[in-house]
């Protein structure tokens, strides 16, 4: 019996998209799917269309570039789930569009450019903002260049981002701690102090005007400094409760701090002292 094509020849441009195939809700279109598929295990063209009332044209078009991203498994006429993606605590999964977390990892990625060195420690913020990238950023600067390059000590990002075929991905060695996915010791430090980043995407346990950015655990502090100080720029992402606390072990001064994006939660007053000690904050 013949095949047939995993994509048909109208599926360009249709539903009044661009003929890329891409709308300004992709990314959280694609969440949706992948929401969907974690739970069914197998999706197929028809019942994704009803269900995210969209053309079957525009579910076929995503299908196929999930597939291209190694994130789900296409079918004739659907999509099967691929294990790496599901195998996560919850707590790391995609989640829903109204999740202060997913505001704050869109904005972030938003200031991310093609072709830069992006690091990333661990943490449900961090890993929301790489998925972010990995989604929006396709292509890098010059041809042939990969699209992004992604250096991170958590090993859950780690294996999102080595799945996509657009990103380099360089994972520091050292001990995994469970509780957060990160690596840490003398491996991932010896590592770090060979490389540049452009960015940082930092994610805290508190931050403050007076104490700077701060974590639980002392190894993940050590390995975040020298994050901090390899790279040009350090974005940090955290939800408003996190904002105006300090937790046991700093991570950097606040002056090392460029960038903060949070959400309305932050109290008025933490954010104003931040802005006075020269972050640039917002608030989404």
């Amino acid at each position: 019996m013949t095949e047939q094509p995993l994509t048909d020849p109208g599926d360009e441009g249709a539903s009044g998209e661009g003929a890329d195939g891409q709308t300004p809700d992709r990314a959280g279109r694609w969440r949706q799917m992948l929401d969907l598929l974690a739970e069914r295990g197998r999706l197929s063209v028809t019942e994704t269309a009803a269900a995210l009332a969209v053309s079957e044209a525009t579910v076929r078009r995503d299908f196929t570039e999930l597939a291209r991203q190694q994130l789900v498994t296409r079918t004739h006429g659907g999509v099967l789930a691929t294990s790496v993606a599901y195998d996560l605590p919850a707590r790391y999964r995609a989640s829903s569009g109204h999740d202060p977390k997913e505001r704050i990892a869109a904005a972030a990625a938003d200031m991310v450019e093609p072709g830069m060195v992006v690091g990333f420690n661990g943490g449900t913020t961090t890993s929301a903002t790489a998925r972010r990238l990995a989604a929006r950023i396709e292509h890098g600067p010059h041809s042939g260049d990969p699209a992004l390059t992604v250096v991170t000590n958590a090993l859950n990002i780690a294996t999102e981002m080595v799945l996509r075929p657009h990103i380099r991905t360089v994972s520091l060695g050292g001990v995994a701690r469970p509780q957060s996915y990160e690596m840490t010791g003398p491996l991932a430090t010896l590592v770090l102090n060979e490389l540049w980043l452009d960015m940082l995407i930092l994610g805290i346990d508190g931050l403050t005007a007076s104490g700077g950015a701060s974590c639980r655990h002392v190894g993940e502090a050590g390995i975040n400094a020298l994050m901090v100080q390899r790279a040009s720029r350090v974005v940090v992402v955290g939800t408003g409760d996190k904002i105006g606390r300090r937790a046991f072990a700093r991570i950097c001064d606040v002056d090392q701090v460029n960038v903060l994006v949070t959400d309305p939660g932050a109290a008025k007053d933490d954010l104003a002292a931040l802005r006075s000690a020269g972050v640039d904050v917002h608030v989404v």
